[in-house]
């Protein structure tokens, strides 16, 4: 059986899924469990992926293309045919670590808006992979931050609404054209 959802890193000009922005109700709204992982599960992690890559995005969530389900998809290395992408299902983090680090973020639902957010440095994850099976890792850097934002997207939370900096935050998407009344600060 073949460990891994083969998808060509590559751009597509029609990707198959349509992303939602940021002011669309379907990302405010906390996702479901996937009961079953079968076919259809991987064909839409397959179909996320290459929509992943079409946008030149590292992570992607299901609500960002209008599906209430609990599934990530993550490749922090796209230009690395080697480097296998990472299908989470049901993912939950175990534990977080006391050290934050902050880091500039974006969001393929803001498309052009990045803004420093801070987040622990470092996580313990439990999902399930696109077969079903129970796995863990231990994310630092990079992909814990990854898995983070895409996590957040779950609960119905975007980055926007964790960015301590006000101004900035209101700047940028003025800018970038999008309505500061859409998002929902975190406390």
């Amino acid at each position: 059986m073949n460990t891994n959802l083969v998808v060509e890193k590559e751009k597509l000009e029609n990707p198959p899924l349509e992303m939602h922005y940021l002011g669309d109700k379907v990302l405010r709204q906390p996702t479901k469990r996937v009961a079953k992982v079968d076919d259809s599960i991987r064909e839409l992690a397959k179909e996320m992926l290459q929509t992943m890559y079409s946008e030149n995005g590292i992570g992607l969530a299901a609500p960002q293309i209008g599906v209430n389900k609990q599934i990530i998809v993550i490749d922090c290395q796209p230009d690395n045919p080697n480097n296998p992408p990472l299908i989470l299902i049901n993912p939950e983090i175990k534990r977080f670590s006391k050290d934050l680090c902050v880091m500039e973020e974006g969001c393929l639902s803001i498309p052009q808006v990045f803004l420093e957010v801070t987040r622990p440095r470092s996580i313990e994850v439990v999902y399930k992979d696109e077969y079903g099976k129970q796995k863990k890792i231990k994310a630092m850097g990079l992909l814990s931050r990854v898995i983070q934002h895409e996590m957040d997207h779950l609960n119905g939370v975007l980055f926007v609404d964790r960015v301590q900096n006000s101004f900035a935050l209101t700047e940028e998407l003025n800018k970038k054209g999008f309505s500061v009344s859409a998002v929902q600060p975190i406390s």
